[in-house]
């Protein structure tokens, strides 16, 4: 082998040649990562409204990016890390610039606090969501629930003032409703935080043959009405959301309740097993 076929056998090791099926979830990933940059810079021009629609982008991009690696098999530990760090800036920092260039500067100092609470919480939210992926002994059922309110959500939960302001309610950007929206900011950051179970969404099955057509119609007319009046729409969305929190939290407890009354009773049947076997195996058996 001559020097030159050498030097591209050792490149060939140095670099292998990776599949388009693990690029091209990245690709989705990086792509929501640059809808939440812009976001931000047009939050800095004004522009708010363009700065809400490149977050529900990104938020769409962000859901479908999983679902691609899962149906190309492309799922990697670079692309689960890429994800994590593209959703903190999507779901984390993005929504708190915003926030805080919008309305929350009328009182800077709090605001500012709000803001960074807002990211931080983000932050953890991230983090205690990858270190529970590899929890050998959570129960399957537990796939049905988020551990406190995920950072899409989180987002879009938490612009709803913006919403307000930009809707038809014409909700005013004064300083003095500035301390409410602060609160607002801080309680959605505290959920993202907190261990409140919500809906994730993946018990959703297949859709009945009868209902097809239905629940076509219901997704075109959403998206039509999203498209129409989107400040109205994600106020109604996000409103819905926090809606569905308490009955998250009844049905998360009902599991939780039924599986200790399941090991309860194993432990209790082991009992007895135990105490049947026992007067045989003593010494005047």
């Amino acid at each position: 082998m001559n020097r030159q076929g050498a030097s591209r056998l050792l490149a060939r090791r140095r670099f292998p040649r990776v599949p388009v099926r693990v690029i091209l979830p990245n690709l989705v990933t990086l792509l929501a990562l640059c809808m939440g940059l812009t976001a931000i810079r047009f939050a800095f021009e004004d522009r708010y409204e363009h700065a809400v629609i490149a977050i529900m982008v990104a938020a769409v991009l962000d859901a479908l990016d999983g679902r691609i690696a899962r149906a190309l098999r492309g799922t990697t530990r670079f692309g689960a890390e890429l994800d994590s760090l593209a959703d903190f800036i999507d779901f984390g920092v993005a929504p708190a610039l915003i926030l805080y260039f919008w309305g929350l500067h009328e009182i800077k100092g709090a605001g500012w606090v709000a803001a960074l609470v807002f990211a931080i919480a983000a932050a953890l939210r991230l983090a205690r969501f990858n270190v529970m992926i590899d929890d050998p002994e959570k129960p399957a059922w537990h796939a049905n629930f988020f551990t406190g309110m995920p950072a899409p959500a989180g987002a879009i939960v938490a612009l709803m003032p913006l919403y307000l302001n930009l809707s038809v309610l014409g909700a005013p950007n004064s300083k003095a409703l500035a301390p409410f929206y602060i609160a607002f900011v801080v309680g959605v950051a505290l959920l993202m935080a907190s261990r409140i179970p919500h809906y994730s969404g993946k018990s959703i099955g297949r859709v009945p043959r009868e209902y097809v057509i239905f629940v076509l119609f219901v997704v075109a007319a959403l998206l039509a009405l999203l498209a129409t009046y989107p400040m109205e729409m994600l106020i109604a969305l996000s409103l819905a959301w926090l809606a569905t929190i308490p009955f998250a939290i009844r049905d998360f407890n009902a599991r939780t309740a039924a599986d200790e009354a399941a090991r309860k009773a194993a432990e209790a049947a082991k009992a007895d097993e135990q105490g049947e076997v026992a007067p045989t195996t003593g010494p005047n058996a």
